[in-house]
């Protein structure tokens, strides 16, 4: 993450923290250094929920940062049981989801029993009722991840027809609407180019955004990310990839109006009589991302599933579970090796194919 961004994650988390709970501000302070900016982001939303529903069931009668901790000490079983039903059904949260937000109370109520000390050396808690619900099990095997993302993604000549639509057949299907038309006349380099390096690399939406010019290496084709754990990293892109992205380049100056300081390598159309150029957001790239699956007759794709689309074209071309691992930015192999399954029903008609 280019740390323009971070920075923003770390404004919005000052924001979120000053609504919550001294004792959650005194937590999340001491992740900083152990959790990405992002991260704590999605521990202070979950909180915010978890306090707002507390007020709501009359817990306690006040604001949401004056929750005491006596509150959360005298919670019983089955009222974090009654939480975790208001999350599945009144929220519709999916098992996975009600996982993260009980994790991130778990870590929460962990650090007032266990680590946070008052000045007399008391813990802030004595009575953890978090520890004693257990999360869902959720188990899936490798294969049954892999048929649910199948349908959702590009395969065979859907890659290059994709391409092909948001690099021209998108105008010519939009040509009577005059303002969708003139949009994609002027950014269909950088949207063609965004397309392609997804595709062609199968970086995350973050890195995506956090690329700066000086990352690419045109002699190697690669380009420089900073992945999960601010790990620095040089990841291949294909040759399409680049020539995508060099003919981007030959008028990204000139049709954004950027000066010499924005080193972005995404940048967004500029609004007003003095706009400027800055650099795309996630939620820009999103969008078009999703401007272009509907208009394609795909809706169900997104960036994720562009990045599943060319971890499966990969491993099929490719079938080296490590270099695909590093590709992609893995931590575990077990993740990488869903795209083996995705491909198995592909793998087979290949071999079928022999026998002609």
């Amino acid at each position: 993450m280019n740390p323009e961004k971070k920075q923003r994650y770390y404004e919005r988390v000052e924001e979120k923290v000053k609504e919550l709970p001294w004792y959650v501000g005194e937590y999340i302070d001491k992740k900083r250094r152990k959790l990405s900016s992002a991260s704590l982001l999605n521990y202070c939303h979950d909180y915010n929920i978890f306090f707002d529903w507390l007020l709501a069931e009359g817990y306690f009668k006040g604001s949401r940062k004056e929750v005491s901790l006596d509150v959360l000490e005298k919670l019983t079983v089955q009222q974090m049981e009654d939480f975790l039903s208001f999350l599945e059904f009144k929220l519709e949260n999916s098992p996975l989801t009600i996982n993260r937000k009980l994790s991130a109370l778990k870590s929460l109520f962990h650090y007032l029993q266990n680590i946070a000390e008052t000045s007399e050396l008391e813990p802030y808690i004595t009575r953890n009722v978090v520890a004693k619900i257990e999360l869902n099990d959720v188990k899936e095997d490798p294969e049954t991840i892999a048929n649910r993302m199948e349908g959702k993604m590009l395969r065979g000549d859907e890659y290059e027809q994709f391409r092909q639509f948001v690099a021209h057949e998108y105008g010519l299907v939009n040509k009577d609407n005059k303002k969708l038309s003139n949009f994609h006349k002027k950014n269909r380099e950088r949207d063609t180019a965004i397309i392609s390096l997804i595709l062609g690399s199968g970086l995350r939406l973050s890195e995506i955004t956090g690329l700066d010019l000086d990352d690419i290496d045109w002699h190697k084709n690669t380009v420089r990310v900073i992945r999960k754990g601010n790990k620095e990293q040089y990841v291949y892109i294909s040759d399409q990839a680049a020539l995508d992205l060099k003919e981007y380049l030959t008028i990204r100056k000139e049709t954004y109006g950027i000066n010499k300081s924005n080193k972005a390598l995404f940048v967004a159309t500029t609004m007003g009589p003095k706009g400027t150029s800055r650099r795309l957001t996630d939620r820009s790239i999103e969008k078009i991302v999703e401007k272009y699956a509907a208009a394609f007759g795909k809706p169900s794709l997104s960036v994720h599933k562009l990045r599943h689309s060319f971890a499966t074209r990969y491993h099929l071309e490719n079938n080296n579970v490590p270099k695909l691992r590093r590709q992609l930015g893995h931590s575990s192999i077990q993740t990488t090796m869903i795209y083996t399954h995705l491909t198995n029903d592909e793998m087979h008609k290949a071999v079928n194919k022999a026998d002609n």
